[in-house]
């Protein structure tokens, strides 16, 4: 992975058939969303709403720069797990003590995203208070929700999905229509409207006119996928049209009809499901038309199903998406057999009743479309079934995870390609977990429910869910329930270990204490866990001493119950407690001790011995043996996908290449590290990727940016506490300290001010922007040929004392401008001529669809100029573009146009 490919482009799903009709749509919504900030696509289920969303995504995905990200909530049955979700897809781990929307707040502000936030319905309060924290806090982001109903939020806009378009009467029947008939204002053909008799069809451009209609198009489409050579006739014209009528162009109940053209005749399909809507006429007057249309649509297909068809439908609402042989496993009985499932599965598919989705470790998935799932848990909670289900569907899953973590943790059990596809295997069932964690606390079920969790902990760290794994063992903990000590006392450890790495350590050492405690009156509990945790919140605490004697506790008790995971988890703990105190080679044999006892056994421990090797090796500087140790282990963060240990590995490269005078290479590594901590939302590690930010600006001769950073930095250590050593501290300082020096006190403390007053993005941006401006230090000269300690920095000459000329001005990709903030004095060649013009433009106060009509040009182009030129001035407003423009003005007679790109 690269700088460039950090943060990804999105994570839009590849449609899985072809698009049909919406043209007018698609450009109508392209328009809307070049001038609104949140776009909600309302209607009701069935009408195609994600799909809409999903190829508009699409279509956009170029003028984001950032991506396009969707977010399903279909699966989020508890609404305090709205944002949560947002947060797990985008990968921004949650913060102690944080409302989770503060933190992607802080983590999208001006980043140039397209969020889709799928079904919405059964949330909507919730994901309306995080889409209106989300449009006030991050200017470039656009939203794009699907819903039953408004989010009903301060400057959304409402677009209704219409159904999609039918034949109008004059093209179907030549203008002859009954006398008692009424058209709607579109003049589309009610539902009464006859077919009967119509001459129109025997013209050839009728029948093509009625063909490029959407819902003939959309039927023709999907007939032909299951019948090849299917095509809209004259002799199967009228039937055609009368199905597309009858379903109200509802896309999903036009599919369900299509499908059955495998098995029946257009006549035949088209009589049976009028037949259907005449016997539910007299349902619930109050629902809208077109649900009460996709209910019978339903109904209909479900009732052509056999017996059999029925029963494992009903029965397989039960997943949030599965593979063959979890349906094998939880929905057979003695009525449908194992050796019957892809049977009957395969027939649910060719009726697109069921959906197959990607593979996942070599297995094909599966899903019900969210209306049909809703629908076959209502048959399912009237079969008598629904009980016996879930708890099937509860125990195959504990059986799974136990397997997997069960294999994980063992020595030479699975080899470390396993391991991984074991990994992946477990964040593909999240969603059933949660159900299955859900029937549990119904069920006031503390034992099971506390194994699941236990056996999702991995999991949760590695994909940075910890947030979520602490509110399930609370609720357990909680619960007024027997349980194993065992189990609970595993539990409160695992707790203890989620609420360390969310940075609760008043929760970790209580959790921790009590199940030390347990372990003394139950010989069966090992106590290495628990005393590890203490041990970390010790050395946090500053009591050396203590968290010494904790960690060689817990390595004892680890060997005492031959728990050579614990041993190394352990040892590793307590090498990083030698290295804070200066044992260099005492850590050295802890670690590589702690290395002995992973290996073989699983690649999140050695990668974190690797680390914390490579940690030595740097305090050592031997840069090679370094380098080694963290592309070794960042090697397996990459494969599980641990964004927050990937980029703490690409820190250390950044550290190790910048102390090797390879100032290219340090500043790639860095860019991309702080690029993954910013998505994720770690504040600490932000900071520390903005001071590595400044050493390197220091090595480049930047000191204004270097001074900036370290107030921005400053501010962000404040926020978090202190959790660096005295000797750190003084390195940094050190290395930083010349820069003050060349400036002089009065502009020193002027920048550091300046930096203060930065916003996390803000100063985030003006990192990244110095980086892909600055030159590279020249040949022959590395970055530690100058300046003090053992990075240095490479200077011009005459720069010393004012802070206002020399080098700095040469060298500061953000320009020299003193106090005056980033951008304050950037160079107008920056700009293009288009954006000079639209920076004007926007100086005079006009809007973008403003701009957009002097310039006779499209609003979405406007929108993204207006995003380069944010990004190319390093400001994130509208208001520090026309003050900078007016600057510019001031200075030289008006900005100077650079060339054309």
């Amino acid at each position: 992975m690269t700088a460039e490919t950090v943060p990804r482009l999105g994570n839009l799903p590849a449609e899985p058939n072809s698009f049909v009709g919406r043209e007018r749509d698609l450009g109508d919504l392209r328009l809307l969303l070049s001038t609104v900030r949140a776009l909600t696509l309302c209607g009701p289920g069935g009408i195609g709403k994600t799909r809409l969303a999903t190829r508009l995504g699409w279509q956009l995905a170029d003028e984001f720069a950032d991506g396009v990200w969707l977010v399903e909530l279909a699966d989020t049955t508890d609404p305090l797990l709205a944002a949560r979700q947002v947060a797990i897809v985008l990968g921004v781990a949650e913060e102690a003590d944080r409302p989770t929307a503060a933190t992607l707040v802080d983590a999208l502000r001006g980043r140039q995203i397209l969020l889709i936030l799928d079904t919405c319905e059964h949330v909507v309060d919730r994901v309306a208070d995080l889409v209106r924290d989300l449009i006030a806090g991050c200017p470039q982001l656009r939203l794009l929700a699907t819903s039953r109903e408004p989010l009903r939020v301060r400057g959304e806009t409402v677009w209704r999905v219409p159904p999609l378009s039918l034949p109008t009467a004059a093209e179907f029947t030549g203008g002859a229509l009954p006398d008692n008939t009424r058209l709607a204002d579109d003049t589309l053909l009610t539902g009464n409207t006859p077919l009967e008799g119509n001459t129109a069809l025997g013209d050839d451009s009728a029948l093509d006119a009625i063909a490029e209609h959407e819902a003939v198009r959309l039927f023709v489409d999907r007939a032909a996928a299951v019948r090849p050579g299917f095509a809209l006739t004259r002799e199967n014209c009228s039937q055609v049209v009368q199905l597309c009528r009858t379903l109200d162009g509802v896309p999903l109940a036009i599919e369900l009809a299509a499908a059955r053209i495998r098995a029946l005749s257009v006549d035949q399909i088209a009589a049976r499901i009028d037949d259907r809507f005449r016997l539910l006429a007299s349902g619930d007057r109050t629902a809208p038309a077109r649900q009460q249309t996709l209910q019978a649509a339903v109904d209909w297909s479900f009732e052509l199903l056999t017996a059999d068809e029925q029963v494992l439908l009903r029965r397989l609402a039960v997943f949030a998406g599965w593979s063959l042989e979890m349906a094998e496993q939880v929905c057979t009985d003695g009525q449908i057999g194992i050796e019957r499932v892809l049977e009957l599965l395969a027939a649910l598919i060719d009726k697109s009743l069921v959906a197959l989705e990607d593979e996942i470790s070599g297995d094909a998935r599966y899903r019900l479309l969210d209306t049909i799932r809703e629908y076959a848990s209502v048959r399912l909670a009237g079969s008598g079934e629904e009980e016996d289900l879930r708890r099937r569907h509860r125990d195959y899953l504990l059986r799974l995870v136990e397997h997997v973590t069960g294999q994980a943790f063992v020595r030479d059990v699975l080899p470390w390609p396993e391991q991984v596809q074991a990994y992946h295997r477990v964040a593909a069932e999240q969603a059933n977990l949660r159900a299955a964690l859900s029937y549990c606390l119904e069920s006031a079920d503390a034992e099971i429910g506390l194994r699941l969790c236990a056996t999702l902990r991995p999991a949760w760290v590695v994909y940075g869910d910890v947030a979520e794994g602490l509110t399930w063992f609370g609720r357990f903990l909680d619960l007024d329930a027997w349980v194993p000590a065992t189990v609970r006392a595993r539990a409160l450890m695992l707790d203890a270990e989620l609420a360390f790495e969310h940075e609760n350590y008043s929760l970790a050492a209580q959790r921790a204490a009590s199940a030390l405690a347990m372990g003394s009156v139950c010989a069966a509990v090992c106590p290495a866990g628990a005393l590890r945790i203490l041990a970390l919140i010790s050395l946090r605490a500053g009591q050396a001493e203590r968290s010494l004697a904790q960690a060689d506790a817990a390595v004892a008790a680890a060997q005492q119950y031959a728990d050579e995971w614990e041993e190394g988890l352990a040892l590793s703990a307590r090498a990083a407690i030698l290295a804070r105190r200066g044992q260099l080679a005492d850590a050295q044999q802890s670690f590589e001790a702690a290395l002995e006892r992973l290996t073989g056994n699983n690649g999140w421990g050695v990668a974190h011995a690797l680390y914390g090797l490579g940690t030595l090796e740097r305090a050592r500087n031997d840069n090679a043996a370094a380098l080694d140790h963290f592309r070794s282990a960042l090697e397996f963060f990459r494969q599980l996908g641990a964004r927050t240990e990937i980029a703490r590995c690409l820190a250390g490269i950044g550290w190790v290449s910048l102390a090797s005078g390879e100032v290219h290479a340090a500043t790639a590594s860095l860019a991309e590290s702080l690029e993954l901590s910013m998505a994720t939302g770690q504040r600490l590690a932000v900071a520390r990727g903005l001071e590595a930010f400044a050493v390197l600006a220091v090595a480049q001769g930047a000191d204004t940016v270097a001074v900036r950073l370290e107030g921005a930095s400053t501010v962000l250590r404040e926020g978090v506490g202190p959790v660096r050593s005295a000797a750190a501290q003084a390195r940094l300082e050190q290395l930083i300290d010349a820069a003050h020096q060349r400036l002089g006190q009065d502009a020193t403390e002027s920048l550091v001010a300046d930096g203060r007053r930065l916003s996390m993005h803000e100063a985030v941006r003006y990192a990244l922007s110095f980086a892909r401006n600055a030159r590279p230090a020249s040949a022959g000269q590395p970055a530690g040929a100058a300046g003090t300690g053992p990075i240095g920095s490479q200077h011009g000459t005459g720069q010393h004392g004012t802070g206002q000329h020399g080098a700095r001005q040469r060298a500061d990709g953000q320009g020299n401008a003193g106090a005056g903030g980033p951008g304050t004095l950037i160079a107008a060649s920056v700009l293009t001529p288009r954006e000079l013009e639209i920076a004007k433009l926007i100086a005079r106060g006009l809007s973008n669809r403003a701009i957009a009509e002097e310039l006779v040009i499209s609003p979405a182009t406007v929108a993204r100029h207006v995003a380069n030129i944010l990004g190319k001035l390093g400001v994130n407003s509208r208001a520090q573009v026309a003050a900078w423009t007016v600057r510019q003005s001031a200075a030289g007679g008006g900005p100077v146009a650079g060339p054309r790109h």
